[in-house]
């Protein structure tokens, strides 16, 4: 007999669309929210109301509302999980607005989780969408819909979760988004191996060819369409590259319109609104944890946070890794999948596939929710496929936060916890801001934008310190260099512009 205050998943639900496709409706975020989470509750199959049921619902915020000063084109609720509430006729008691970060839905998993064993808590939702693709197209017609709702009521605005991701001296020198900050840790991995792009850009391919297979025949993908190593590797007028080593197809894909939700309730719960068993799938552990600013860490390519949160959730869960019959790797880029490979020994071709969804160049890179859609995906897995286990790892920032999660209809016993915090690793290698003449480079990326192409690069100075700066590209030797593909412990003689920036020079 499964205790009462054990949590259970009872339910999960999709939404998708495309734009001008039969049946396109220009949804907005709560709309989209809104569907999943009825999908989320049909799929329950319960006998009583469960929308009346849940106490606690968190909405994950979308990449539109993710950063200070950011706001929606279209407007938003003033009360975005009220919002989304409402539209199922739930009146939950304790309402959140999350912060950013992909591996927030997944860190909700263990704390209602947790909350539910304590009892805290009955039946609580996660849900999340976005709207990017739609949004886009409605501005690039010049419309103009309202999204905004007076829905009112009080919730908790968890922030925007951005500390830790503001490096400021990688923002001033072109490194402002997550392209260039993930290639550069990308360019660390490709040194450490001595290869060429075009190799690593064909590994890239190699990695990332059976997650278009997956895309491909998921009903939700935003581009649903298989795809080769070549074609994904090859650099065309198409196949541009965004910042080195990077093709565009290779990178997470923004522009969709995509909402799942998660519904967690308490064993006694489920019993009482008539949830049937075969619905039920255990959370047999998660695990959270942060990992130190890129800029920061001892080796530019690693993330042993990501590693660690892993293997202590397969500890909980008491598995290996040969043992988990389902994998969904957060995959916003190669890089975050690589490093799960390369330390359990995981070939690209695995026979259960890295990926749930289709990873989110290809599935999408729903927002901060996409971790959503790969539970959704997880948990329809282990239902048809009873007594097995699947696990997720779900990124946030620069592979700056992880968090995993393993699920099975086995029974997990909540009797000991099964949500943990991992510590923070405080190895950091000092930084500086000061002025330096010299630098020996560690890493480095070519990010092209609107504004222009800038060579961006992370190294270190006479004091061994770490330190950031532009490789001056109207140079033809440091140009050559840096274009080549092969900067790695070259030397670069430093002056700094008048916008405070570290320009570096071939000596």
């Amino acid at each position: 007999m499964v205790a009462d205050n054990t949590p259970v998943i009872i339910g999960v639900g999709q939404y998708s669309e495309r734009v001008g496709e039969p049946g396109y409706e220009a949804l907005s975020y709560a709309d989209l929210s809104g569907r999943a989470l009825a999908a989320a509750i049909a799929d329950c199959s319960a006998d009583r109301s469960v929308a009346a049921a849940i106490d606690t619902l968190a909405s994950i915020r979308a990449f539109e509302m993710s950063r200070p000063g950011k706001e929606p084109p279209f407007g938003a609720p003033d009360n975005v999980p009220g919002a989304v509430a409402k539209r199922v006729g739930a009146s939950p008691r304790r309402m959140i607005l999350s912060t950013s970060g992909g591996q927030t839905n997944q860190q909700y998993v263990g704390e209602f989780a947790a909350a539910i064993a304590a009892g805290e808590s009955e039946c609580a939702v996660i849900v999340g969408s976005e709207a990017i693709s739609t949004a886009l197209a409605l501005a690039a017609k010049g419309g103009k819909p309202d999204w905004s709702e007076d829905v009112g009521g009080e919730f908790e605005d968890r922030g925007f979760g951005v500390d830790g991701l503001m490096e400021m001296g990688l923002f001033a020198h072109g490194a402002t988004g997550a392209i260039p900050l993930y290639a550069i840790a990308e360019n660390a991995r490709r040194a450490k191996l001595g290869k060429g792009l075009e190799e690593y850009r064909r590994d890239i391919g190699e990695l990332f060819k059976p997650f278009t297979k997956i895309a491909a025949a998921n009903p939700h993908s935003a581009a649903p369409v298989e795809r080769s190593a070549q074609e994904l590797a090859t650099v065309t007028e198409r196949n541009r590259i965004v910042a080195e080593p990077y093709t565009r197809m290779t990178v997470a894909r923004d522009q969709v319109n995509q909402a799942a939700a998660i519904i967690i309730a308490s064993a006694g719960k489920a019993r009482d609104l008539g949830v049937p068993k075969g619905k039920w799938v255990h959370i047999h552990a998660v695990t959270s944890v942060t990992e130190l600013e890129l800029s920061e860490r001892p080796d530019i390519a690693a993330n042993p946070a990501s590693i660690a949160s892993v293997e202590r959730a397969l500890d909980l869960a008491g598995r290996h890794m040969d043992q988990i019959g389902y994998l969904d790797f957060y995959s916003c880029f190669a890089i975050p999948v690589f490093n799960q490979c390369d330390h359990f020994g995981i070939a690209y071709d695995d026979p259960r596939g890295l990926t749930l969804t289709g990873g989110l160049p290809f599935f999408g890179g729903a927002g901060n929710n996409y971790s959503a859609h790969a539970i959704c995906e997880a948990v329809a897995r282990v239902r048809s496929d009873r007594g097995s286990f699947a696990l997720v790892g779900a990124n946030g920032g620069w592979m700056s936060k992880y968090a995993t999660g393993i699920y099975s209809t086995d029974p997990a016993s909540w009797a000991s916890m099964r949500f943990e915090t991992l510590q923070k690793q405080d190895n950091g290698i000092a930084r500086s801001d000061q002025p330096f003449e010299s630098a020996r480079i560690e890493s480095y990326t070519i990010n092209h934008s609107k504004s222009g192409s800038d060579a961006v690069w992370i190294g270190r100075n006479e004091a061994n310190e770490r330190v950031v700066g532009n490789a001056d590209l109207s140079h033809e030797p440091t140009r050559s260099l840096f274009e080549g593909g092969q900067p790695f412990g070259a030397t670069l003689s430093i002056t700094r512009d008048t916008r405070g920036r570290n320009i570096g020079r071939v000596a």
